[in-house]
């Protein structure tokens, strides 16, 4: 059960990763909620109460509608532009004239008419938040509730501008029955996601695949549980490996690869799931399919893991490829592609092993993998001890591995 709810956070936000299309970062967005917001919250003294945690389904309840009104503070991330957070807290700069605080990811485009100064911006490393920045922006932010709480100043937008307009209220029973149904509803996404990712840690894909079947059922519309279910249930292998591909073809579907998507996870699951089918059965036609998903990923977002893939993808097919004009050409653009993804990723070059973080994994990954497929086995070797190093799960060390396989057998 909640606590009496004196004073309540309600917290709007993407949750998961999420890709931010102006930068072609992703970030997951669930760290920021874990290692800033709800600190400076709790630290504060507030219930915090995050938007997944009371809704049932893709749109917004009655619940949240609620909270927007009364919360006693309102943090909205904005980051990644995240179209959910924004309508949110357009409802509540109309429905409350102060108490509400706009957070965002430094990077990225505001393609809206905010007040810049007052947004509350910290530094997102993609797949973490570093340990000092989050300790900053938990002390910052918890200054910023209390100023913000205790001051009771405009900040928002409708009620600058235009000041005989009354707040909406709450009546002492409604909110009252909104406690009610909170208790009941607490963490339940939340919940669910955390035992997933738990599963998946643990290599257990099948548990995995029904916690994340459960949440896209709640929240139908949530690009990043359908990502995870896709990916959990070829992972499972259930009944054999075949059909598990299939079956995480068709879920990924829901995300319309072959449309106009950016999304570099969605185009990378899907090039994954057919390359899987191309080295079960060796239908050509799935190889094909593979290459044009991960150079669609590569070619939008400049995506390390899909242009690898892309790659090795290419390796495979001028294999088997009879016509030497087009070996040659397969061959040429397998090597480009490596090199330009060594020269976008320059940065991450120039960090030593002592420093490296697990956020970066699948980079160190791909760092290795490029410069096996290009001949050089000492730098491949130092990035893949490296990766071996941060690895934190049986399945990634394999899923690496049986690539490096292939990628040896091709290319030497």
């Amino acid at each position: 059960m909640m606590p009496p709810p004196t004073k309540i956070c309600f917290v709007i936000m993407g949750f998961g990763k999420k890709t931010d299309f102006s930068t072609g970062k992703t970030l997951d967005l669930d760290k920021t909620y874990k290692n800033i917001i709800r600190p400076a919250v709790v630290g504060a003294g507030f219930q915090c109460v995050r938007a997944d945690e009371v809704q049932d389904s893709g749109l917004i309840d009655k619940s949240m509608y609620a909270l927007l009104i009364d919360a006693d503070l309102v943090i909205a991330d904005i980051s990644t532009y995240n179209p959910n957070a924004i309508y949110e807290l357009g409802i509540r700069h109309a429905v409350r004239p102060y108490a509400t605080i706009i957070i965002k990811e430094k990077d990225g485009k505001i393609p809206f008419d905010l007040d810049h100064t007052r947004i509350f911006s910290y530094t997102h490393l993609g797949d973490d938040i570093g340990a000092d920045e989050a300790k900053r922006c938990q002390s910052d932010l918890k200054i910023r509730i209390e100023a913000t709480t205790n001051a009771s100043t405009t900040d928002s937008p409708l009620y600058d501008y235009i000041q005989d307009i009354e707040p909406l209220t709450l009546s002492s029973t409604e909110r009252t029955r909104l406690i009610g149904d909170l208790s009941k509803k607490e963490g339940i996404i939340f919940a669910i996601v955390e035992k997933a990712e738990q599963h998946m840690k643990m290599d257990e894909f099948s548990q995995a695949a029904k916690l994340w079947k459960t949440a896209c059922s709640k929240v139908p519309t949530e690009t990043y549980f359908i990502q995870q279910h896709a990916l959990a249930t070829y992972k499972a292998k259930e009944p054999d490996e075949l059909l598990a591909l299939h079956d995480a073809l068709n879920i990924i579907q829901e995300l319309e690869p072959d449309g106009d998507t950016n999304d570099p996870e969605t185009l990378g699951l899907t090039g994954a799931i057919y390359k899987r089918m191309w080295l079960i059965n060796k239908d050509i036609e799935f190889l094909k399919r593979a290459i044009i998903y991960y150079k669609k990923g590569f070619q939008i977002r400049s995506n390390s893991y899909t242009g690898e893939n892309y790659a090795l993808c290419l390796d495979e097919i001028g294999n088997i490829e009879e016509e030497e004009d087009d070996k040659t050409y397969y061959a040429v653009e397998a090597k480009r592609t490596r090199k330009e993804i060594l020269k976008s990723m320059e940065e991450l070059i120039s960090i030593d092993e002592e420093n490296a973080n697990i956020e970066d994994i699948w980079s160190y990954a791909t760092l290795a993998n490029c410069h096996y497929g290009l001949g050089d086995a000492t730098k491949g070797d130092k990035y893949e001890a490296i990766f071996l190093k941060l690895a934190d799960a049986d399945w990634k060390i394999e899923t690496y591995r049986t690539s490096k396989d292939r990628l040896i057998k091709l290319t030497q």
